[in-house]
């Protein structure tokens, strides 16, 4: 009886390993027959565009039908250039497989790859990138200028006891020697302030010459709370205050307009207040930007261009960026990465690109990160302005969603009040996009390109209660 039991555990064990071994086999099968897509060729959509009559020459934005095989939904295209890469997402449409140059690629000679979900890339394609319009001021969509406050250079400190071990001389030292006239200090998270900043570290560092800004990482589950924290840090004397509100932020626009209406109603609507978050507006299509950088909100914008962290060189998220945030008017002083050892050449890049941008100020994170070898490079003196081509502008049409989208519809809905404000690009909202555009003597494309994004965005803005109402984006 035992060994009748071993003889069938033993067969038992004979058959799994068998199958398990068939299963790997049929797994290796469909692995080598899977291949790694192929890229034919690509044209111009429409494909009788007079730009593509000798080549294939499209602008920033406008879409590229791509031919070959081996394609899928969601496949990522990516465009190479000697300074960075940007990559868009492939789609199937009446025109066949399509994808619309990503805003910021660079101008010129571009490689287009398309590479699948196992990291695969197709062979190689080139395009010529054309300009699409003149590169106007970041700040010339809204009136006004980058507050003085967040001119200049600055440094973000997260816990000022591991910032030079808290001593202030140091701090002051070495911000002086950095060019740092700056510092933003963290002074609450949540409703909850944060012991650190005070009126008397606020009175010691104005009497060593640094300028003091309050900074607050928000969520959203009780804005007013936040708001009185926020109150709380600019009564202790900060000379600015920057909101940080992220991840945790998305999809909150009520909270987001109770914070921004009750923080303004205790401080006024001239206090200068930044708002900082991820640079790619695109990529958090829920994120309520357009309540932050809206009317009553922020008056510099300062998007978080951690381009190593990215994954992506200076230029291009630099140019990403300027190209995904541009259309809120704010003016722009970004966040540079000072943090994780980055290039000493990509530090001097990204102080040129964002002179280049005409960016009045730019800062750092952060102090207690930054390695000797950083701050050796932001002590040198500032390089000459980058020359930049027009990063683009971001191209919304049918099917589109998010707060570029709501952004869009809001300015929209003064021209054809009937526009529902709601963070989707319907058939709705196209017909009454190619009504603007036709009103206005552009072409009715139905979606928006430079010249339809100036236009419409010298029209009022309506104002939306998201306390009432919802956005589905």
């Amino acid at each position: 009886m035992q060994t009748m039991k071993r003889s069938l555990q033993l067969a038992t064990l004979v058959c799994a390993v068998v199958f398990v071994w068939a299963l790997v086999g049929v797994a290796a099968s469909a692995q080598a027959a899977s291949k790694a897509p192929r890229l034919t060729g690509l044209r111009c959509v429409p494909t009788t565009a007079k730009a593509c009559r000798h080549g294939v020459r499209v602008a920033v934005g406008k879409q590229l039908q791509v031919r070959g095989r081996g394609f899928k939904r969601a496949m990522r295209v990516s465009f190479r250039w000697p300074k960075g890469a940007l990559a868009a997402r492939l789609v199937r449409s009446r025109a066949g497989w399509t994808v619309r140059v990503p805003a910021g690629t660079a101008l010129g000679k571009v490689a287009v790859t398309v590479r699948d979900r196992a990291g695969r890339r197709s062979n190689r394609r080139h395009i010529v990138v054309a300009a699409s319009s003149p590169l106007p001021p970041l700040s010339a969509t809204r009136p006004g200028a980058l507050p003085a406050i967040f001119a200049g250079n600055g440094m973000w400190i997260w816990y000022v006891a591991r910032s030079e071990g808290g001593n202030l001389d140091a701090i002051a030292l070495r911000a002086k020697a950095a060019g740092i006239s700056t510092v933003f200090v963290k002074s609450a998270d949540r409703g909850a302030l944060w012991e650190q900043f005070s009126p008397q570290l606020v009175a010691d560092l104005h009497a060593r010459g640094l300028r003091v800004c309050a900074w607050q990482f928000v969520y959203g589950e009780d804005p007013v709370a936040e708001a009185g924290a926020a109150v709380a840090s600019i009564a202790a004397g900060a000379d600015c205050f920057v909101v940080d509100a992220e991840t945790a932020y998305e999809g909150r626009y009520a909270a987001a307009q109770r914070y921004m209406l009750t923080l303004r109603a205790a401080v006024g609507p001239q206090y200068p207040i930044g708002f900082t978050s991820f640079p790619y507006v695109d990529y958090h299509p829920r994120l309520p930007y357009s309540v932050f950088l809206g009317p009553g909100g922020a008056q510099a914008n300062m998007p978080q261009v951690y381009w190593k962290a990215i994954g992506a060189s200076v230029d291009a998220a630099s140019a990403k960026t300027v190209a995904n945030n541009r259309i809120y008017g704010t003016p722009m002083a970004p966040l540079g990465q000072s943090y994780d050892a980055p290039a000493a050449a990509d530090l001097r890049r990204f102080r040129a690109v964002w002179a280049g941008y005409g960016a009045g100020g730019l800062s750092w994170w952060s102090w207690q990160a930054s390695s000797a070898a950083a701050w050796a490079v932001l002590s040198e003196p500032p390089p000459a302005p980058a020359a930049l081509p027009d990063p683009g502008w971001p191209a919304l049409d049918k099917g589109s969603s998010g707060d570029q989208v709501i952004w869009m519809q809001q300015h929209l809905a003064s021209f054809n009040p009937s526009v529902v404000v709601d963070g989707k690009f319907t058939a709705a909202t196209q017909d009454a996009l190619k009504a603007f555009q036709a009103a206005r003597g552009l072409a009715p494309t139905g979606e928006t390109d430079a010249a339809t994004w100036q236009t419409l965005l010298t029209l009022a803005l309506r104002p939306v209660d998201w306390t009432a109402a919802r956005p589905r984006g």
